[in-house]
């Protein structure tokens, strides 16, 4: 399961990291910095300040490009997208399609933009990255906290005022996206990416059984939090919008599919039908990358054709009647975030 990574500044062919009982163990994130709206974090949102670094492909990366488009931040926050195909030397920039060349630092690896932000970097070279231009390096590399800045800090220069994050629910949103995280969203690799069979079967059971749970409380509310979108669900959709064409064959999570859940495919739709929301997916490059960057998971690197999937179809969430708190994190008197992570 060759792969790269950098050490003390120094591009290596590394495995990912595994327990001894065959778990695929995701590496933390390093770049943990905050932009903040007065600038009180050294790091002050302003206009044509920062540049976002993403993959089409990537799940995480797909929030940051997400959030940025719904807060209107396209003009303020440039953007580079790397290639899908990742290959021995990490993420590449191309003029493949859809792609974006680095326009700031002129670097044709990724890895060359952890260098220049910490000469001596040790981990993974992971999108998204949040680069600062004034100061020459990464703010930060940890999806959850970059859409967090964008739909907080950048207020004064968003064109969208809409908050993802509303201070009446947020105590529920952080629930909600804990409890997604270890089971859904790094469920799906930690299936996939596994060596042995009990791995395998632990990931891919406490992933439906996740599912399961989110499909219950998506019968009664139009959305994971209520009856708004919140961060929460763009967390969700991007592991969800990959699901049947890449984790249900290429990770082996092929108890369901989503389309098979009426409740989390009407979700689905419902969320990528949101105005800007679509303009963000592309199943073409995600498609290129899982099928053709993983040799260790598909070897002969063949991508699949289909399957044949409609998100424009109608789903009818604007029907369910749906109010705050229905629906709560809890089943059976038990906290999800501790039953399920």
């Amino acid at each position: 399961m060759a792969t790269g990574m950098l050490v003390d500044g120094q591009w290596t062919n590394e495995a990912y990291e595994q327990d001894d009982q065959g778990r695929f163990k995701r590496n933390p994130t390093k770049f943990r910095d905050r932009v903040s709206a007065d600038g009180s974090t050294g790091f002050k949102a302003e206009v044509a300040r920062y540049h976002l670094y993403v993959s089409l492909a990537c799940p995480w990366a797909h929030r940051t490009l997400i959030m940025r488009q719904l807060k209107g931040l396209e003009e303020a926050i440039s953007l580079s997208i790397v290639d899908p195909f990742m290959d021995k030397d990490g993420w590449e920039f191309s003029d493949a399609p859809g792609c974006i060349p680095d326009t700031v630092n002129g670097a044709r690896y990724l890895r060359e933009i952890y260098v220049k932000a910490d000469p001596n970097c040790t981990g993974r070279v992971t999108v998204p990255v949040l680069w600062d231009k004034e100061k020459g390096t990464i703010v930060n590399n940890e999806s959850r906290e970059i859409i967090r800045m964008f739909d907080t800090e950048f207020e004064g220069i968003a064109k969208n005022s809409t908050s993802f994050y509303p201070q009446p629910r947020r105590e529920e949103i952080e629930q909600a996206i804990d409890a997604i995280y270890q089971p859904i969203n790094n469920g799906v690799y930690r299936a996939g990416f596994a060596t042995k069979q009990y791995a395998y079967e632990e990931a891919v059971t406490e992933l439906f059984e996740a599912l399961d749970y989110w499909e219950d409380v998506l019968s009664k509310q139009r959305y994971m939090c209520g009856d708004a979108i919140t961060e929460a669900d763009f967390c969700m959709f991007t592991t969800l919008f990959r699901f049947d064409s890449v984790y249900y064959v290429h990770f082996k999570c092929n108890l369901k599919r989503i389309v098979d859940y009426p409740h989390l495919w009407k979700y689905l739709k419902d969320l990528y039908q949101q105005p800007g929301v679509k303009e963000t997916c592309n199943l073409d490059q995600i498609k290129q990358h899982y099928y053709k960057s993983h040799p260790h998971v598909n070897p002969m690197g063949i991508v699949p054709k289909g399957p044949i999937i409609n998100f424009e179809e109608s789903h009818n969430r604007h029907l369910l009647n749906t109010k705050a708190g229905v629906g709560t994190l809890e089943r059976s008197g038990v906290n999800i975030t501790t039953e399920l992570l």
